[in-house]
């Protein structure tokens, strides 16, 4: 499956100023697109479009904000060939319920540990040369003191699930990813599509998997044609289908197809065809600045 690529991870925003602060200037990640907006659709049963074409659900609890939402893509790097973050800024609610089921992102950035120092934002020191601190809305990252040139400074995404055989089998034989590691006492396992891509690492937990308000989304793209297929695999394992192949327009852009499944334990997973997305997903040069001027603090409370 050399051919999908991992492309990113959603998080809900409580405050888009403080997050994208946290993303920007600890991490030291860039803006790829800044600030953009949609409404809700319901004829997506009740889920959103955003201008890339992916399609996300309001949270059960998150109560009437006149549909109105938007997001900004950051990263190391453009979604070609780095693992970004979206985050999804639903307009009137100010914060969400974390669950479990996001156990956090892992990267190699001695500049992010140098930043949060500088920053004086709170590092906890979990192993020799990794520290663990968290974003805005409590969801946690871990840093690692050093370095990766040539490559995405991401490196993992952990989720929590409850039947580690079972999980395992779903994202390795189901959805073809390479297992990396496997540690069936520890109940972990590292997966993904690339030796150079950002991996899936599995966590077994004990009791359920909370998903709670704050729920996520991971993101990978494969071959258009493969997604019919992929689709009708789901169908035949019995497995989960969110929301059914569908074709996205967007104004003036490419037309993207999109399936969106959950695995075993609920972790919603949307592919989405490479060749429009790549087109989608291009870098906006004037992306941060315009997250600037419309998302400083003043301007940002007079929308809540």
């Amino acid at each position: 499956m050399a051919t999908r690529r991992a492309l990113h991870f959603v998080f809900k925003v409580g405050n888009r100023f403080q997050m994208v602060h946290f993303f920007r200037d600890v991490l030291g990640m860039q803006v790829q697109t800044g600030a953009e907006r949609g409404w809700r659709e319901p004829h997506l049963g009740g889920r959103t479009r955003c201008a890339c074409g992916h399609l996300s659900r309001q949270a059960p609890d998150s109560g009437p904000y006149d549909g109105k939402w938007s997001k900004t893509m950051v990263g190391f790097g453009p979604e070609d060939d780095h693992f970004v973050a979206e985050l999804t800024y639903n307009y009137g609610i100010g914060d969400y319920k974390l669950g479990n089921d996001f156990m956090g992102i892992t990267l190699a950035s001695s500049q992010a540990v140098s930043n949060a120092r500088k920053l004086e934002w709170p590092l906890s020191k979990v192993a020799e040369g990794v520290f663990e601190t968290e974003a805005p809305g409590g969801y946690k990252f871990y840093l690692q003191d050093r370095s990766l040139p040539q490559s995405d400074p991401v490196l993992k995404v952990t989720l929590a699930v409850t039947d580690f055989q079972k999980s395992l089998n779903y994202w390795s034989n189901l959805l073809g990813m390479k297992i990396y590691e496997h540690d069936e006492e520890k109940q972990r396992a590292l997966l993904g599509y690339g030796d150079n891509q950002c991996k899936l690492e599995l966590q077994g937990i004990q009791g359920a998997v909370d998903h709670a308000a704050a729920f996520g989304r991971i993101a990978f793209s494969c071959p258009q044609k493969e997604l019919p297929d992929l689709e009708e695999l789901m169908k035949r394992e019995n497995q989960s289908i969110l929301t059914p192949l569908v074709s996205l327009d967007t104004p003036g852009k490419a037309t993207v197809q999109v399936v969106i499944l959950a695995d075993p334990d609920g972790h919603e997973i949307c592919f989405v065809g490479d060749e429009a997305f790549r087109e989608l997903s291009k870098k906006d040069p004037k992306g941060s600045k315009l997250l600037d001027d419309y998302d400083c603090p003043s301007k940002l409370q007079r929308h809540l």
